[in-house]
Protein backbone atom coordinates (compact mmCIF):
# COMPACT_ATOMS: atom_id res chain seq x y z
CA UNK A 1 0.00 0.00 0.00
CA UNK A 2 2.13 3.71 -1.06
CA UNK A 3 1.92 6.10 1.36
CA UNK A 4 -0.22 8.74 -0.08
CA UNK A 5 0.55 11.08 2.97
CA UNK A 6 4.25 11.39 2.18
CA UNK A 7 5.67 13.97 -0.23
CA UNK A 8 8.19 11.74 -2.18
CA UNK A 9 5.67 8.95 -2.95
CA UNK A 10 3.27 11.49 -4.25
CA UNK A 11 5.78 13.17 -6.35
CA UNK A 12 7.02 9.89 -7.53
CA UNK A 13 3.14 8.93 -8.09
CA UNK A 14 2.79 12.05 -10.24
CA UNK A 15 5.69 11.45 -12.20
CA UNK A 16 4.85 8.20 -13.32
CA UNK A 17 1.19 9.28 -14.72
CA UNK A 18 2.79 12.56 -16.21
CA UNK A 19 0.22 14.72 -14.08
CA UNK A 20 0.87 17.86 -12.63
CA UNK A 21 -1.26 19.68 -9.78
CA UNK A 22 -3.89 21.99 -11.11
CA UNK A 23 -4.57 25.36 -9.06
CA UNK A 24 -8.04 25.21 -12.04
CA UNK A 25 -8.82 22.32 -10.19
CA UNK A 26 -8.24 23.46 -6.68
CA UNK A 27 -5.98 20.19 -6.09
CA UNK A 28 -4.14 20.10 -2.62
CA UNK A 29 -3.58 17.10 -1.44
CA UNK A 30 -3.35 15.94 2.31
CA UNK A 31 0.07 14.98 3.54
CA UNK A 32 -0.61 15.33 6.99
CA UNK A 33 -1.26 11.25 8.04
CA UNK A 34 -4.10 12.08 11.32
CA UNK A 35 -6.42 14.39 9.05
CA UNK A 36 -8.03 11.20 6.88
CA UNK A 37 -8.64 8.87 10.26
CA UNK A 38 -10.23 11.86 11.61
CA UNK A 39 -12.60 12.88 9.03
CA UNK A 40 -13.71 9.31 8.57
CA UNK A 41 -14.16 8.93 12.45
CA UNK A 42 -15.90 12.17 11.99
CA UNK A 43 -18.23 11.12 9.51
CA UNK A 44 -19.64 8.21 11.62
CA UNK A 45 -20.18 6.03 8.77
CA UNK A 46 -19.55 2.05 9.55
CA UNK A 47 -19.22 -1.04 7.27
CA UNK A 48 -22.69 -1.18 6.05
CA UNK A 49 -22.92 2.31 4.84
CA UNK A 50 -22.31 3.70 1.51
CA UNK A 51 -20.28 7.11 1.18
CA UNK A 52 -20.19 9.58 -1.94
CA UNK A 53 -16.58 11.18 -2.15
CA UNK A 54 -16.29 14.25 -4.23
CA UNK A 55 -12.86 14.98 -5.62
CA UNK A 56 -10.93 12.09 -4.24
CA UNK A 57 -7.78 13.59 -5.74
CA UNK A 58 -4.88 10.89 -5.45
CA UNK A 59 -7.28 8.73 -3.04
CA UNK A 60 -5.56 9.40 0.59
CA UNK A 61 -9.29 10.00 2.01
CA UNK A 62 -10.63 7.31 -0.80
CA UNK A 63 -8.46 4.93 0.93
CA UNK A 64 -9.66 6.01 4.78
CA UNK A 65 -13.19 5.78 3.44
CA UNK A 66 -13.01 2.22 1.88
CA UNK A 67 -11.46 0.74 5.23
CA UNK A 68 -14.90 1.51 6.97
CA UNK A 69 -17.79 1.60 4.58
CA UNK A 70 -19.14 -0.89 2.42
CA UNK A 71 -19.23 1.20 -0.80
CA UNK A 72 -17.40 4.62 -1.86
CA UNK A 73 -18.31 6.43 -4.98
CA UNK A 74 -15.62 8.63 -5.72
CA UNK A 75 -16.66 11.31 -8.52
CA UNK A 76 -14.20 13.48 -10.23
CA UNK A 77 -13.77 15.94 -13.18
CA UNK A 78 -10.48 15.68 -13.69
CA UNK A 79 -9.91 13.04 -16.81
CA UNK A 80 -6.11 12.98 -15.81
CA UNK A 81 -6.74 11.15 -12.38
CA UNK A 82 -8.40 7.84 -13.15
CA UNK A 83 -5.61 6.07 -14.03
CA UNK A 84 -3.76 7.22 -11.37
CA UNK A 85 -6.72 6.26 -8.74
CA UNK A 86 -6.22 2.64 -10.32
CA UNK A 87 -2.58 2.47 -9.18
CA UNK A 88 -3.59 3.94 -5.52
CA UNK A 89 -6.94 2.21 -4.68
CA UNK A 90 -5.87 -1.36 -6.67
CA UNK A 91 -6.17 -3.22 -3.91
CA UNK A 92 -10.10 -2.01 -2.98
CA UNK A 93 -12.62 -3.80 -4.81
CA UNK A 94 -15.37 -1.30 -2.89
CA UNK A 95 -14.48 1.63 -4.56
CA UNK A 96 -15.89 3.24 -7.66
CA UNK A 97 -14.40 6.23 -9.18
CA UNK A 98 -17.16 8.07 -11.79
CA UNK A 99 -15.37 10.87 -14.42
CA UNK A 100 -18.38 13.33 -13.77
CA UNK A 101 -19.00 17.02 -12.76
CA UNK A 102 -20.39 16.56 -9.62
CA UNK A 103 -22.70 19.76 -10.23
CA UNK A 104 -23.87 18.40 -13.48
CA UNK A 105 -24.29 14.12 -12.58
CA UNK A 106 -27.89 13.19 -11.48
CA UNK A 107 -26.84 13.19 -7.98
CA UNK A 108 -30.73 10.77 -6.86
CA UNK A 109 -29.96 8.42 -9.77
CA UNK A 110 -26.39 7.63 -8.73
CA UNK A 111 -27.22 7.21 -5.10
CA UNK A 112 -30.12 4.72 -5.71
CA UNK A 113 -28.17 2.65 -8.28
CA UNK A 114 -24.95 2.44 -6.12
CA UNK A 115 -26.18 2.45 -2.82
CA UNK A 116 -29.09 0.45 -3.17
CA UNK A 117 -30.75 -0.39 1.13
CA UNK A 118 -27.19 1.76 2.41
CA UNK A 119 -27.46 4.51 4.67
CA UNK A 120 -25.59 7.34 2.62
CA UNK A 121 -22.89 10.08 3.58
CA UNK A 122 -20.85 12.41 2.11
CA UNK A 123 -17.52 12.95 2.65
CA UNK A 124 -14.82 15.03 0.88
CA UNK A 125 -11.78 17.48 0.71
CA UNK A 126 -14.08 19.73 -1.52
CA UNK A 127 -12.71 22.52 -3.86
CA UNK A 128 -12.51 25.56 -2.03
CA UNK A 129 -13.39 27.55 -5.59
CA UNK A 130 -16.91 25.57 -5.52
CA UNK A 131 -17.66 25.02 -2.01
CA UNK A 132 -21.07 26.84 -1.99
CA UNK A 133 -22.46 25.30 -5.20
CA UNK A 134 -21.45 21.68 -4.66
CA UNK A 135 -22.87 22.06 -1.04
CA UNK A 136 -26.31 23.51 -1.70
CA UNK A 137 -26.78 21.35 -5.08
CA UNK A 138 -26.22 17.99 -2.16
CA UNK A 139 -28.99 19.92 0.11
CA UNK A 140 -31.09 21.84 -2.33
CA UNK A 141 -32.12 18.47 -4.40
CA UNK A 142 -33.04 16.85 -0.99
CA UNK A 143 -31.41 13.49 -1.50
CA UNK A 144 -31.13 10.63 0.66
CA UNK A 145 -28.06 11.15 2.23
CA UNK A 146 -27.88 11.16 6.32
CA UNK A 147 -24.86 13.49 7.19
CA UNK A 148 -22.07 15.87 4.75
CA UNK A 149 -18.51 15.91 6.11
CA UNK A 150 -16.24 17.67 4.27
CA UNK A 151 -13.13 19.59 4.45
CA UNK A 152 -13.28 23.37 3.14
CA UNK A 153 -12.00 26.76 3.75
CA UNK A 154 -11.86 28.27 7.33
CA UNK A 155 -13.60 31.42 6.60
CA UNK A 156 -15.87 29.65 4.26
CA UNK A 157 -16.84 27.25 7.31
CA UNK A 158 -17.55 30.05 9.97
CA UNK A 159 -19.90 31.35 7.49
CA UNK A 160 -21.63 28.16 6.83
CA UNK A 161 -21.89 27.02 10.20
CA UNK A 162 -22.87 30.06 11.74
CA UNK A 163 -26.42 30.23 13.49
CA UNK A 164 -29.12 32.77 11.72
CA UNK A 165 -29.68 35.67 13.94
CA UNK A 166 -26.07 36.12 14.92
CA UNK A 167 -23.47 38.47 13.14
CA UNK A 168 -21.51 35.93 11.41
CA UNK A 169 -24.13 34.76 9.58
CA UNK A 170 -24.92 35.13 6.00
CA UNK A 171 -27.21 34.08 3.33
CA UNK A 172 -25.48 30.68 3.09
CA UNK A 173 -25.88 30.35 7.13
CA UNK A 174 -29.47 30.56 6.17
CA UNK A 175 -29.77 28.00 3.59
CA UNK A 176 -27.33 25.21 5.43
CA UNK A 177 -29.38 25.34 8.77
CA UNK A 178 -32.63 25.20 6.79
CA UNK A 179 -31.92 21.72 5.11
CA UNK A 180 -29.07 20.44 8.36
CA UNK A 181 -27.67 21.39 11.28
CA UNK A 182 -24.34 22.38 11.19
CA UNK A 183 -20.97 22.08 13.17
CA UNK A 184 -17.59 23.27 12.55
CA UNK A 185 -15.71 20.77 13.77
CA UNK A 186 -11.71 21.23 13.60
CA UNK A 187 -9.06 23.60 12.23
CA UNK A 188 -6.58 21.91 9.40
CA UNK A 189 -3.16 24.25 8.60
CA UNK A 190 -1.64 25.06 5.65
CA UNK A 191 1.17 22.81 6.27
CA UNK A 192 -1.13 19.92 6.63
CA UNK A 193 -1.25 19.40 2.28
CA UNK A 194 0.98 19.51 -0.54
CA UNK A 195 1.40 21.96 -1.89
CA UNK A 196 0.11 24.26 1.48
CA UNK A 197 -3.01 26.67 0.41
CA UNK A 198 -2.77 29.84 1.63
CA UNK A 199 -5.44 30.05 4.24
CA UNK A 200 -6.25 27.53 6.87
CA UNK A 201 -8.93 24.82 6.57
CA UNK A 202 -11.64 23.54 8.19
CA UNK A 203 -13.68 20.27 8.94
CA UNK A 204 -17.58 20.72 8.93
CA UNK A 205 -20.34 18.52 9.68
CA UNK A 206 -24.04 19.43 8.09
CA UNK A 207 -26.43 16.84 9.92
CA UNK A 208 -28.90 16.66 7.36
CA UNK A 209 -33.02 17.30 8.78
CA UNK A 210 -35.55 14.63 7.71
CA UNK A 211 -38.05 18.00 7.27
CA UNK A 212 -36.82 21.62 6.74
CA UNK A 213 -36.43 23.69 9.91
CA UNK A 214 -39.42 25.75 9.10
CA UNK A 215 -42.30 24.56 7.12
CA UNK A 216 -42.08 26.95 3.66
CA UNK A 217 -44.33 26.65 0.50
CA UNK A 218 -42.48 29.02 -1.85
CA UNK A 219 -39.21 27.99 -1.18
CA UNK A 220 -37.56 29.63 -4.19
CA UNK A 221 -39.23 32.66 -3.07
CA UNK A 222 -38.16 32.64 0.48
CA UNK A 223 -34.69 31.90 -0.43
CA UNK A 224 -34.90 34.66 -3.13
CA UNK A 225 -35.63 36.91 -0.10
CA UNK A 226 -32.92 36.06 1.97
CA UNK A 227 -30.49 36.81 -0.52
CA UNK A 228 -31.94 39.84 -1.20
CA UNK A 229 -31.67 41.22 2.68
CA UNK A 230 -28.39 40.17 2.42
CA UNK A 231 -27.27 41.21 -0.95
CA UNK A 232 -26.13 44.68 1.24
CA UNK A 233 -25.70 43.31 4.72
CA UNK A 234 -24.48 46.77 5.99
CA UNK A 235 -28.17 48.43 5.24
CA UNK A 236 -31.30 47.27 7.08
CA UNK A 237 -33.24 44.39 6.10
CA UNK A 238 -35.89 47.03 5.03
CA UNK A 239 -33.67 48.69 2.69
CA UNK A 240 -31.90 46.31 1.35
CA UNK A 241 -34.98 43.82 0.92
CA UNK A 242 -36.52 46.98 -0.69
CA UNK A 243 -33.60 47.18 -3.31
CA UNK A 244 -33.27 43.64 -3.68
CA UNK A 245 -36.97 42.65 -4.79
CA UNK A 246 -37.38 45.86 -6.12
CA UNK A 247 -39.91 46.57 -3.71
CA UNK A 248 -41.21 49.85 -2.84
CA UNK A 249 -39.23 50.68 0.75
CA UNK A 250 -42.78 51.74 2.28
CA UNK A 251 -44.32 48.53 1.27
CA UNK A 252 -41.35 46.28 2.94
CA UNK A 253 -41.62 48.28 6.00
CA UNK A 254 -45.43 47.63 6.44
CA UNK A 255 -44.72 44.12 6.05
CA UNK A 256 -41.88 44.21 8.70
CA UNK A 257 -43.96 45.63 11.17
CA UNK A 258 -47.07 43.37 10.39
CA UNK A 259 -44.11 40.31 10.93
CA UNK A 260 -43.54 41.70 13.90
CA UNK A 261 -40.20 42.90 13.24
CA UNK A 262 -37.96 46.41 14.27
CA UNK A 263 -38.08 48.47 10.64
CA UNK A 264 -34.47 48.74 11.49
CA UNK A 265 -33.55 45.39 12.13
CA UNK A 266 -30.89 44.02 9.76
CA UNK A 267 -30.37 41.27 8.17
CA UNK A 268 -28.33 38.88 10.49
CA UNK A 269 -30.85 39.52 13.19
CA UNK A 270 -32.89 38.02 11.86
CA UNK A 271 -33.97 34.09 11.71
CA UNK A 272 -35.58 31.35 9.88
CA UNK A 273 -39.06 31.76 11.21
CA UNK A 274 -38.84 35.60 10.71
CA UNK A 275 -38.08 36.06 7.09
CA UNK A 276 -40.78 33.39 7.19
CA UNK A 277 -42.83 35.86 8.88
CA UNK A 278 -41.66 38.34 6.86
CA UNK A 279 -42.40 36.31 2.96
CA UNK A 280 -45.56 35.75 4.09
CA UNK A 281 -46.19 39.70 5.22
CA UNK A 282 -45.08 40.40 1.91
CA UNK A 283 -46.93 38.32 -0.11
CA UNK A 284 -50.59 39.27 1.51
CA UNK A 285 -49.35 43.20 0.85
CA UNK A 286 -49.16 42.20 -2.85
CA UNK A 287 -52.49 40.63 -2.94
Amino acid sequence: MPNLTDIQTIRDLCARHDFALSKGFGQNFIVNPGICPKIVEASGIGPDWGVLEIGPGIGVLTKELALRAKKVVAVEVDKRLPALLAETLAEFDNVEVILQDVLKVDLKALIAEKFPGMPVAVCANLPYYITSPILMRLLEEKLPIHSITVMVQKEAAQRITAQPGTREAGAISYAVDYYSKPQLLFSVQPGSFFPPPKVTSAVIQLMVRPQPAVQVQDEAGYFKLIRAAFSQRRKTAANSVSSGLGLPKAQVAAALEKAGLAPTARPEQLTLEDFLALQTALNQETV
